[in-house]
């Protein structure tokens, strides 16, 4: 199992996407970019480095996840309860209203 040392954010983490708004929880990291080079053409309209952490991520209030380059991203400063279906699944929540995976996943 490999460890993301350099990640800023961690699983479990409410965000903030800095370009779009939406906030969302993060259930896995990748250490660089890992999705095909098509997609990141089509998708990654910044164009943010490759070699930094990307970030899968439910969004709130969708039923879809998106993958965020840690550049477009920050903590997002709310703390509501993210609404998506698979969070339940994935996650339980603290006492202290965190997010607690249920696995690991990297």
């Amino acid at each position: 199992m490999s460890r993301i040392t350099n990640a800023q954010f961690s699983i479990g983490q409410i965000v903030r996407h800095r370009l779009y708004g939406y906030r969302g929880v993060i259930f896995d990291v990748d250490a660089e970019f890992s999705q095909e080079e098509e997609w990141y053409e089509n998708m990654a309209q910044n164009r943010p480095p490759k070699d930094a952490p990307w970030y899968h991520v439910l969004v709130d209030g969708a039923d879809y996840t998106t993958y965020v380059a840690e550049q477009n991203m920050h903590a997002a400063d709310e703390i509501d309860p993210i609404d998506h279906p698979l969070l339940t699944e994935l996650f339980t929540l603290a006492d202290t209203g965190e997010y607690v995976a249920r696995e690991m996943f990297n």
